[in-house]
């Protein structure tokens, strides 16, 4: 319980001091707020053509890339179970290229989570419907959507969960 609204990966690394001792288990969902920083530098970039566009978002996403396997690795230092969470991309409003982008963070989370064992927590197939955003901040889950990921938490700290399987 020490999230923090608006944070991300980089300001993560500050929130691993205040881990509890008792803390049984850690859940991870980071990476949204990495992608709305590097959309707004991408989209407002003007490029020439294709090519250049995705060497930008090459070099951007390798920065965010080296940032979370970081994590990873700090985290799984603490010897706790570990889930991690994609970014979810049925946000209404969204539109087709940042979703497109969306593709690479998420590649990025669900690589990582399987290269270090990690449970996976796939939010694309969780919060699907309009109706499980926010109408105040549609990148923040609505009371609705906030209950489903509630319950994929719930199932992912399970007593007996396999912790190296998929969830969502």
């Amino acid at each position: 319980m020490i999230a923090l609204d608006g944070a991300t990966v980089s300001s993560v690394f500050r929130q691993l001091e205040r881990v509890p001792d008792d803390a049984t288990h850690l859940v991870l969902s980071a990476g949204g707020n990495d992608a709305l920083w590097m959309a707004g530098n991408i989209f407002a970039q003007e490029t020439t053509d294709v090519r250049t566009s995705l060497q930008r978002i090459a070099e951007l996403l390798a920065e965010f890339t080296a940032e979370y396997r970081q994590l990873i690795r700090d985290l799984r230092e603490l010897r706790l179970p570990l889930v991690t969470c994609t970014v979810y991309d049925s946000v209404p409003g969204l539109d087709s290229a940042e979703a497109t982008g969306l593709c690479v963070f998420n590649d990025t989370i669900t690589r990582t989570a399987f290269e270090f064992g990690t449970t996976l927590i796939d939010l694309r197939t969780i919060c699907i419907e309009s109706s499980d955003y926010s109408s105040v901040s549609p990148i923040e889950p609505s009371a609705s959507g906030g209950g489903k990921i509630a319950r994929a938490i719930i199932d992912a700290l399970s007593d007996g969960h396999d912790f190296r399987r998929v969830v969502g």
